[in-house]
């Protein structure tokens, strides 16, 4: 069986995203090995999500949850209130999207569900040093956000209104709802 069956084989028996750097010590190859396997899987139409925890594979839902994305705005500093908020209303924030004057919308896939998630991503950040997207944008950012119940999101969203975090700050629509 070829390395790219097994590894997609392996991300289907796994509800928790895996590294890169476990799966390379799995099949005793480099990280960039896998990296190109993962590129090639893509291509050939597998749904694998690239996460800060590791790649995933996208599994079919019997009913799939509610999505909004929503306009948000808030300094550096205010991430993980923004993002815990999220999670702790049983929301799911599966991405950041940010407008770049040159490359158009940038995204960065999160696929945030807890706090330990939050936590994780929020260690990771301050281990790279990377700097959020949304200070790109001066916080401008918008958050392709997964819930199961309309009333989860309303109620985050009222938080998030009353932190002043939702952008425009003029209380209009703030968020598109599929």
């Amino acid at each position: 069986m070829k390395r790219r069956e097994v590894i997609l084989k392996t991300l289907g028996r796994h509800d928790e995203p895996l590294t890169g750097g476990q799966l390379a010590r799995w099949f005793e190859v480099s990280r960039q090995a896998i990296v190109g396997d993962i590129a090639l899987l893509r291509a050939s139409g597998h749904e694998i999500v690239a996460t800060p925890q590791g790649y995933q594979l996208q599994k079919p839902t019997e009913s799939p949850p509610h999505t909004a994305i929503v306009a948000v705005v808030h300094a550096p500093e205010q991430t993980a209130l923004e993002l815990n908020t999220l999670v702790e209303g049983g929301v799911r924030v599966l991405n950041v999207i940010v407008e770049h004057p040159l490359y158009g919308d940038l995204v960065g896939s999160l696929m945030l569900a807890s706090q330990e998630d939050v936590t994780a991503f929020l260690k990771r950040v301050q281990a790279e040093g990377a700097p959020l997207l949304s200070e790109l944008t001066d916080g401008v950012h918008l958050h392709t956000v997964e819930f199961d119940h309309l009333k989860q999101f309303k109620k985050v969203e009222t938080q998030l209104k009353a932190m002043g975090f939702l952008y425009p700050r003029n209380n209009g629509d703030e968020t598109f709802h599929r």
